[in-house]
């Protein structure tokens, strides 16, 4: 989460009232004294407190529980979209994207809602920007890496095995070279004419040196630009208002759950066929079940949510305390650090399906989520909070909307690869660099 830069404004540091020292020297100091008292000698001559390895500790447990929570998470998604008879691509965009942020909203909700003070409403008008900072920098960013690291370990190993491509579906110049693809990346299911057409990907515009299936599959490119362009047609909008101050603002907020009833019933009609042939691996709760019951798939759908939702908030509250022990300012953890471990568990879900070769569904996911945080979000600041944006936060809808400005211009030139995308996490790097100034 984004959470406004905030200077205290009154009173020395022991009359009662607020400290006027730089929030990083406030938490710096604070620790430093937590140090001295501690029991244990070595911490304190190291200048090391005794419970940063606990933290460090939890922190990395808490990325390994979410990651495997993930992993349960989408192979029950999976089962459940086949079993509400959507598409596919509305798993993704959908099903996966609204069970991870179910839970960011609800805190989103009851911070800005129940919040008696500006700092708990600050903290949810900046998870309606951290969430798609993040998303659209980082998100797409570690996908690419992923399907880079792929490609190579694949080549490393020898052990692709060339699919069969119908001989209408394979390009002239001979553009997809199933030599570096598995059965996983290219089946009768993932290149057909109704993925790959003269229309989306064809021998002019994709050769082996930029999308292959070893690649890149992002399946409907046209339907993925699409989704762009409605969010940062949003998004701009949220941004607007958060510069400017009128009698019906709070109400426009209304607008923007109604955009994504909009959205949510166009992916539903429209996200592709039924996955009633789609090959899933076993639910895991009921391996040795061919078809598991309804009631195993809604019990793993809901326990791996509330793992997720917790291990999530417990990950945050460990970088909260790692930060100051590390030197960084508060600051600096809850605008660069916050947002990426809110949107942890969309990250992961990408690993998982890029790695298991379902790259749309990883794609479809991420920019689902976009749109979640453009519009819920957001609808429940403009109600509940002034919605006014700080420097810090213009700076984040700026470089949030370079972003998806850079992905869609890959996608106009025909030029969305893997490596091409992984360059969007530098944007992340350039909202940090913007930062120095205003942290200053």
């Amino acid at each position: 989460m984004l959470e406004p830069y905030r200077l205290p404004v009154a009173g020395p540091p022991d009359s009662g009232g607020r400290d006027l020292r730089p929030i990083g020297d406030v938490c710096v100091a604070a620790w430093s004294r937590s140090a001295h008292k501690s029991s244990n000698p070595r911490a304190t001559r190291e200048g090391i407190p005794g419970s940063a390895v606990i933290h460090f500790v939890l922190l990395i447990a808490c990325a390994a529980v979410i990651y495997l929570a993930c992993e349960w998470f989408i192979n029950a998604v999976e089962w459940l979209g086949q079993r509400l008879k959507v598409g596919p691509l509305a798993v993704g965009t959908i099903l996966a994207a609204f069970g991870t942020a179910l839970p960011e909203s609800v805190v989103t909700f009851v911070a800005v809602v129940f919040g008696t003070g500006s700092t708990q409403k600050d903290i949810g008008v900046g998870a309606a920007m951290g969430g798609p900072l993040a998303l659209a920098t980082v998100a797409y960013g570690v996908t690419g890496w992923m399907l880079l690291a792929r490609r190579r370990r694949a080549r490393a190993t020898g052990s692709t095995t060339k699919a069969p491509v119908p001989a209408g579906d394979r390009p002239a110049s001979g553009g997809v070279d199933p030599g570096d693809s598995d059965t996983r990346d290219v089946n009768a299911r993932a290149v057909n004419t109704g993925d790959v057409n003269a229309g989306d990907v064809n021998a002019g515009d994709v050769n082996t040196g930029d999308v292959n299936t070893g690649d890149i599959d992002a399946g409907d490119l046209p339907k993925l630009a699409r989704d762009q362009r409605w969010f940062l047609a949003i998004f701009v909008v949220k941004v607007a208002l958060g510069l400017v101050a009128f009698a019906i603002k709070p109400w426009l907020g209304l607008l923007f759950f109604a955009a994504y009833a909009v959205y949510f019933w166009r992916e539903i009609r429209g996200g592709g066929e039924h996955g009633e042939g789609e090959e899933l691996e076993p639910l895991l709760l009921q391996r040795r079940r061919a078809t598991p019951a309804t009631w195993a798939i809604a019990v793993q759908t809901l326990a791996t949510l509330a793992v997720i939702f917790g291990a999530s908030q417990l990950f945050v509250h460990q970088l909260d305390a790692i930060g100051p022990m590390l030197g960084l300012p508060a600051a600096v953890t809850a605008l660069l650090l916050s947002p990426i471990a809110t949107e942890l568990p969309e990250i992961m879900n990408a690993i998982i399906w890029v790695r298991q070769g379902k790259t749309r569904l990883a794609l479809a996911n991420i920019s689902g989520a976009m749109m979640i945080q453009a519009t819920v979000p957001s609808g429940l600041g403009l109600l509940f909070t002034p919605w006014h944006f700080t420097p810090a936060l213009v700076i984040s809808g700026i470089v949030t909307m370079a972003a998806i400005g850079y992905l869609l211009t890959l996608l106009r030139v025909r030029r969305f690869t893997a490596k091409a995308l992984s360059f969007a996490a530098v944007f992340y790097l350039v909202f940090a660099a913007c930062l120095v100034p205003v942290l200053a």
